[in-house]
Order: structure tokens, then sequence, then C-alpha cells
């Protein structure tokens, strides 16, 4: 099946002009045009797209998306390279993965702490709180936080 830009652009909601750049940008090699110029999308093309847009969701680079696109042209010779370009960036995403699930402990201690507070109509009522007072998923951040007061 053939779709248009407008049709890809919204089946994946991604802007067309979106697409535009990554067929400017060389991530786009297979893609097909019509006699007028205009491009044509194939369900190949839909699959490529949707793992580019996950690239990039998980942060990786336009350069290291093109570097990859380059080594699918080239063929199966590069799959060690395409591996480690993997492996590597999801290092790079199970550590940021860490680091947003430790920050989201503290947005939820946060979130405990002032609704606490707000009951008790004063901030410093929570600081005060044992931690077996405190409820068993906020000990560890409030205990964290009590050691960062330390140092």
């Amino acid at each position: 099946m053939f779709y248009t830009i407008g049709e890809i652009s919204e089946k994946l909601m991604v802007p067309a002009s979106t697409l535009r750049y990554y067929d400017r940008e060389g991530l786009l090699p297979f893609l097909e045009r019509s006699r007028g110029g205009a491009r044509i999308f194939k369900d190949e093309d839909v699959e490529w797209l949707f793992l580019i847009n996950c690239l990039k969701q998980t942060g990786m680079s336009i350069k290291d998306i093109k570097a990859f696109t380059e080594m699918v042209k080239i063929g199966d010779e590069t799959i060690d390279a395409r591996l480690d370009l993997f492996i590597k960036h999801k290092a790079e995403l199970e550590s940021k993965l860490s680091q947003l699930q430790e920050a989201l402990e503290v947005l939820k201690y946060k979130c405990w702490y002032y609704e606490t507070a707000k009951n008790a109509g004063a901030t410093e009522y929570p600081k005060k709180l044992k931690a077996e007072e405190v409820p068993e998923e906020m000990r560890k951040v409030k205990l964290k936080l009590e050691e960062m007061r330390k140092i």
C-alpha cells in the first residue's frame, strides 16, 4: 500500500515538516518519489519511520540515527556496529530512566509532604515525623533527604 506525506503524518502523529526534515537529512534512503517529485511512502517506510520516532523519543541524536541508516544501507557487514550502537544507547537510556525514576520518587514524596503539611496546617509538621510515621513508600526519600541535610 502507498501513502502520501499527509497520510503518514496523520498515521504517525508526526508533522509533515518533520518527515521532510528526516528526508533531507538522509534518514529515509529507501523513500520513493512520484514522477512529479512527491514522496511516496510504503508500508516498509511506515515501519522505518516508527523506528526513527522511537529512537528520537529515547533521545538518540539525528547524527546517530543517520549513522545507523548508513549502516543499514551498507548491509549485513555492519551488524556488529549496529548492535554496538544499540547496546550503547540502551545503556544510556537505562541510566536516564534510573535518574528519572529517582526524580519521580522525590516528586511523589514532595506531594505527600505538602498534602501532609496542608492537612496539619504547617510545613514543619512532616519534617518532625519519625520514619515509622511516614508511609513506607516515602521513607527512603525522607531518610535520604535527612542524610543530605547532615552533609
